[in-house]
């Protein structure tokens, strides 16, 4: 039985990139996949883009089956590791999920703080 549980956030390897999504083994060897649509908000052209193989990144937990396969996300978390040593490593996005959210974020605080009278 894997001592792993839906929430959790766990280091995992990546072991192959297809089309549809990323599949990874953990530093125990259980294998889990990340689909395409758990990988970003936003419309995800390429998948290599995010992820390289070979490369250990942070995942959430989203189920376990009965095989003790992980279904997992990184839509939602910070998945690069921080090296123990030198800089934060790069991520190919820079600001442009803060450039894409911001109108968003405008717009819900304005609508916070100017209720629409109904």
């Amino acid at each position: 039985m894997i001592n792993i549980r839906v929430g959790d956030i766990i280091e995992v390897k990546v072991v192959g990139i297809t089309h549809y999504g990323i599949f990874v083994n953990t530093l125990d060897n259980h294998n889990g996949l990340i689909h395409i649509s758990e990988i970003s908000n936003y419309f995800v052209k390429n998948i290599s883009d995010f992820v390289s193989i070979d490369e250990n990144i942070l995942v959430e937990v989203l189920g376990v089956d009965e095989n003790d396969r992980l279904n997992l996300s990184i839509k939602n978390i910070n998945y690069k590791l921080v090296p123990r040593y030198g800089k934060i490593k790069d991520n190919k996005n820079g600001f442009k999920p803060l450039q894409m959210k911001l109108p968003i974020w405008i717009r819900e605080k304005m609508d916070e703080i100017n209720p629409k009278n109904n």
